[in-house]
């Protein structure tokens, strides 16, 4: 089908977004659609999460795309086989058209996030069209390669925004007046609708839009390198050319974009602000955490800033020592980089100051709840570092210019549930 209903020697290729038949469960053979969908896989990472999930329904999506089993070969092996197996016993089934998917999330706050599903040609990165902003572990890479490749499937789609002309959003918006395919409320409180788009007209109104934009990879860095790897491993055209994506124009329906909070082990509050006496201003807050974070975001306009926690109270840091960030931090960087609270964490705080290394689980770990990674600093005696949000216009500058940010900087949410729509190679 034609996306975008120009040739490519009169327009410039973008974003070219191909219908596909969802795989989808089958309501009558399962407990409840709540009871098989997961998180993303990064977010299940503790076995007592997968345990949880494993325990909802004998057909949770996490027996996919967290498979347990004693090597890793086993593991992707025994993802393949249970896939094989719902399939010939009707637990997953193919829709009988392919097609676009519309999906949406609302919560009792008022959070609603509406996207749309489908198949994106993987490009590569000279072109410009997906932009990532944090770089990826070889490792993650690997496994989700293998993964995919036993399977044969996009068992979760990635999460990407863009900005469209308003186009696909109001046949996102029209589509979602309809009755859904599917209708579900998650334990997290979400309630999730999904519809699908069949009708060429349509299809092709949100293809058009989509060719005149690029996306930025919101959520997926690992899954998007992994489809490249895979697309390089095999001749096009073949199924490997797309991968399972959510776009959500952002213009619409704009994401939550949160801070990612560090729980460095091993080093005392006193410790801490030992370290810093001198190089930054510190003042002590005897507040509750809802206070104290008002402080934090209060300073968000007048340079770096890091809330300090655990050892029951709160310690602002601001106005870091010019000649500090001068020293450790790359001057071969754009000055939004260098200026990254992230940035300065990293590069002055747990290089320089604390002698932290930032890749050892030993030393430091990644939290996105405040108020669990303040408890859990005060029980092991560590100090929480709790960090300001970086706005997408932010993250979507330095991508254009190919910067990566610093690990974890940024966590884009609402997330999308695993389990309602998957893709398969095969059909």
């Amino acid at each position: 089908m034609n996306t975008a209903g120009h040739s490519e020697a009169t327009a410039p290729r973008g974003l070219e977004l191909t219908t596909f038949r969802g795989l989808r469960y089958d309501p009558d053979r399962v407990g409840s659609l709540a009871a098989v969908t997961s998180p993303p896989y990064d977010v299940v990472v503790r076995p007592d999460g997968v345990h949880h999930l494993q325990s909802a329904d004998p057909h949770n999506i996490v027996r996919l795309i967290l498979p347990q089993a004693g090597t890793p070969s086993a593991s992707t092996e025994q993802a393949a086989d249970t896939l094989r197996r719902w399939l010939s016993e009707g637990i997953l089934t193919a829709d009988p058209e392919p097609g676009l998917y519309v999906y949406e999330q609302h919560d009792e706050s008022g959070m609603l996030q509406r996207g749309i599903i489908g198949a994106l040609r993987i490009s590569e990165p000279a072109e410009g069209l997906v932009l990532p902003h944090e770089d990826v572990m070889p490792p993650v890479v690997a496994d989700r390669a293998a993964l995919m490749r036993a399977t044969r499937a996009n068992l979760e789609p990635l999460l990407l925004t863009y900005r469209g002309d308003g186009t696909a959003a109001e046949v996102v918006d029209r589509t979602a007046e309809k009755p859904p395919l599917l209708a579900t409320t998650t334990e997290d409180g979400f309630q999730h609708r999904l519809w699908s788009i069949t009708d060429p007209t349509d299809v092709a109104r949100v293809q058009s839009d989509l060719a005149r934009t690029e996306a930025l990879i919101a959520d997926g860095h690992h899954r998007w390198a992994t489809y490249l790897r895979l697309r390089a491993e095999h001749p096009s055209p073949s199924p490997w050319d797309h991968g399972l994506v959510l776009l959500v124009d952002t213009a619409r329906y704009p994401l939550r974009v949160r801070a990612i909070h560090r729980l460095l082990h091993g080093l005392p509050v006193a410790d801490a602000l030992a370290a810093v006496h001198g190089l930054f201003r510190v003042r002590r807050l005897d507040t509750p955490l809802a206070e104290a974070l008002e402080t934090l975001a209060d300073t968000s306009c007048a340079g770096n800033a890091f809330l300090l926690a655990g050892d029951g109270a709160f310690h602002l840091l601001d106005r870091p020592d010019p000649d500090l960030l001068a020293r450790t931090i790359p001057a071969d960087r754009p000055a939004a980089w260098r200026s990254l609270d992230a940035t300065v964490l990293h590069a002055t705080l747990l290089e320089h100051v604390w002698h932290i290394p930032e890749d050892s689980p030993a030393h430091i770990a990644y939290i996105h709840d405040t108020a669990a990674t303040v408890a859990k600093a005060e029980r092991d005696g560590g100090t929480a570092v709790l960090m300001h949000p970086v706005r997408e216009e932010v993250v979507r500058d330095l991508a254009r210019q190919g910067v990566m940010m610093p690990r974890k900087s940024t966590s884009f949410g609402p997330k999308p549930a695993s389990g309602l729509v998957l893709r398969t190679l095969e059909i």
